[in-house]
């Protein structure tokens, strides 16, 4: 570990590079409470494009945290879900979205 680094700079630094990016976090929250297919990720995320969506959950997926099941139909099915191992994040999202509850009640102006 660097001189002056403690050892929790070093989780966060782990935390970072499995959610890091615009993206992973708000894609995770759409995930939480069932799986979707990947145009339903994208009509619930107007913002991001296509090639963005689908290498966020690649990433998120080789990580062990997003599962991808696809379905032998024709056309092709695919969705997307927690892993058992994702689900563990669930306590953090929620924390955030608390916290961006809060934030938002103290930076916008009351009406």
């Amino acid at each position: 570990m660097p001189e002056g680094q403690t050892e929790g700079t070093r989780f966060v630094q782990a935390t970072l590079k499995v959610l890091g990016g615009k993206w992973k976090i708000l894609i995770l929250w759409q995930l939480k409470d069932e799986a979707r297919r990947f145009s339903e990720l994208k009509r619930l995320m107007p913002e991001i494009s296509e090639k963005v969506l689908a290498q966020q959950l690649r990433e998120l997926e080789n990580d062990g945290v997003v599962n991808r099941k696809v379905y032998p139909d024709v056309p092709a099915k695919v969705e997307y879900s927690f892993t058992d191992y994702g689900k563990s994040l669930e306590p953090a999202l929620k924390a955030l979205c608390e916290w961006g509850q809060e934030h938002l009640k103290r930076v916008e102006p009351v009406e």
